[in-house]
């Protein structure tokens, strides 16, 4: 599809908008053939894009109902049941779709160094600080220090 790359980014941007004031991080391992290489978002397939609605859309083409990925169904099935959808950002440590040469439409483990490279990411979406009660002021600042440099 023309422009499928810069609408895989504007789901998620909005995706990651929704839920900016989230409590909530959920990491899986790597994107998938069904799911994020079509829709742009983790444990997100077209479908459920479709059923979230514009602005979101989908990317592929020749699939009237879209994508259904089958981890995202179940993650995303718990987190309606809980009410929590916009409670949880969900997240790949390899965010690229690894696939095996030839076969886009397949789904391989990703290396050791695809998963050190994405880990290296992902912590930074993780704000690790001492609380700041029995003496941690000191502690909790510097640790707030550091995570906004993003050190």
């Amino acid at each position: 599809m023309p422009g499928a790359p810069a609408i895989r980014l504007d789901n998620l941007r909005r995706y990651l908008e929704e839920r900016a004031a989230a409590p909530a991080l959920a990491v899986g391992e790597a994107a998938g053939y069904q799911g994020m290489r079509w829709s742009g978002i983790a444990f997100t397939s077209e479908r459920d894009l479709a059923r979230w609605g514009l602005p979101y859309r989908g990317t592929s083409i020749g699939r009237p109902r879209g994508w259904s990925e089958p981890s995202g169904t179940i993650v995303h099935k718990l987190l309606d049941q809980l009410g929590a959808e916009r409670a949880v950002v969900l997240w790949n440590t390899v965010p690229a779709h690894p696939f095996f040469p030839g076969r886009p439409l397949s789904n391989r483990r990703p290396t050791a160094e695809e998963i050190g490279e994405g880990a290296r990411y992902t912590r930074r979406l993780i704000v690790y600080v001492r609380h700041p009660a029995n003496a941690g002021a000191t502690a909790f600042a510097e640790g707030m220090r550091r995570a906004l440099r993003n050190d």
